[in-house]
């Protein structure tokens, strides 16, 4: 077996990536209930925090900025302000 075909399979990598997106989702909701208003910058620092703690050698992307910022506009939930 070569180094290369070490790898998750398809079964695992989705339930992988759905564990990931739950941990994302109620990171969001909760600050989308708590931190509405707040500067964006003070709700990615809270996202990141939640995030760090839950993956191995995570790296922030753009995606959690986006999510701070809808946070603090009030956007979570359907809901704008």
């Amino acid at each position: 077996m070569k180094e290369a075909d070490i790898r998750w399979n398809e079964e695992a990598r989705g339930k992988i990536l759905a564990d990931s997106d739950e941990v994302l989702r109620e990171a969001v909701v909760d600050l989308g209930q708590t931190m509405v208003g707040r500067p964006w910058e003070e709700v990615y620092a809270e996202l990141f925090d939640r995030m760090k703690g839950r993956f191995i050698d995570f790296e922030p992307g753009p995606d959690i900025r986006k999510y701070a910022e809808a946070i603090a506009d009030g956007e979570i939930g359907g809901v704008q302000k």
